[in-house]
């Protein structure tokens, strides 16, 4: 037998498991310092922002019906009869809407000049940004 060439294989094996040992406590290192700074670099941002299926959304508070308009826009909606369409969802700035069964109506002039269209869904009057059927706003 040969016992140079083992007690050289042994030392080898020890080597490596040395060096595996090392790279695992750096990517650790690493991980924690990762998600200690996540945080941080969430407060630093100026914009609020929503987790939503889909991505972050921006939330502006000057699109779509302005807040004053609001109540009489409630009653337009309760006059026009506008359809109610449910959901499994939950209906929330940044959710999409479906892209068949709801259909979506121009707002009035009355109520300002707006890119978007409303609809009803789940009892909640909703804009909807009409090409990718994201609510932009649920009027309260």
């Amino acid at each position: 037998m040969n016992w140079v060439g083992i007690a050289g294989r042994r030392e080898l094996a020890c080597i490596i498991a040395k060096e595996l040992n090392m790279r695992n406590t750096i990517l650790v290192i690493a991980a924690i310092a990762g998600a200690m700074s996540a945080p941080i670099a969430a407060q630093a941002q100026s914009e609020v922002t929503t987790g939503v299926r889909g991505g972050a959304v921006i939330i502006n508070e000057g699109v779509g019906i302005a807040v004053d308009q609001r109540p009489a826009f409630r009653q337009y909606i309760v006059r026009e009869r506008v359809p109610n369409y449910t959901i499994p969802d939950r209906v929330i700035v940044g959710g999409t809407l479906p892209e068949t069964g709801v259909i979506y109506y121009d707002v009035p002039a009355t109520f300002g000049a707006t890119p978007y269209r409303y609809t009803v869904v789940n009892g909640e009057t909703v804009l909807v940004e009409p090409r990718t059927r994201r609510i932009v706003q649920v009027i309260d």
